[in-house]
């Protein structure tokens, strides 16, 4: 029997449920604060230009359970372009299943594949089920510190 389950790259028509997917991630976030509208502008301008990233889902049929965001920039650093792992969420009637380590490998071999030189994410906490799920697919802690400036009010 053959997996229904298929990764694929988010396309426009995928906006409602994808701003679905990170309104339930923002409700957990204690960071951030969950708006629709707002969650459909960031996708959209990711969607729009390429170049600026890739979404992958995870749907079974057209039903999406699962999305990861990766956001492509350069580094001095690392003299190359580089990830950042934005959004990894799965839908909640769907957890606890390894979608989310399917949906992690996948866009861990594609950024290998074009020549990514490093993947970046930020968890919310020291100590939680995500900083875990990431160190067993092999991320590391940095010594970085996330720090944020806002140029207009924060809700």
């Amino acid at each position: 029997m053959s997996d229904p389950l298929l990764i694929e790259s988010a396309t426009l028509d995928d906006l409602p449920q994808l701003a679905d997917l990170l309104y339930d991630l923002f409700s957990q976030e204690a960071d951030f604060i969950p708006n629709r509208e707002k969650q459909q502008r960031g996708l959209r301008l990711i969607l729009e230009q390429p170049s600026r990233g890739r979404i992958f889902v995870l749907k079974n049929g057209v039903r999406i359970i699962g999305m990861i965001n990766l956001l492509i920039t350069i580094s001095t650093a690392e003299g190359g372009f580089v990830l950042i792992l934005e959004d990894l969420v799965i839908h909640r009637d769907h957890r606890g299943q390894g979608y989310g380590g399917r949906l992690l490998t996948h866009a861990l071999t594609y950024a290998k594949q074009k020549g990514f030189l490093r993947v970046t994410l930020l968890t919310d906490k020291l100590e939680n089920k995500a900083r875990s799920f990431y160190e067993h697919h092999g991320f590391k802690q940095s010594g970085m510190v996330p720090m944020r400036y806002y140029f207009t009010p924060h809700e």
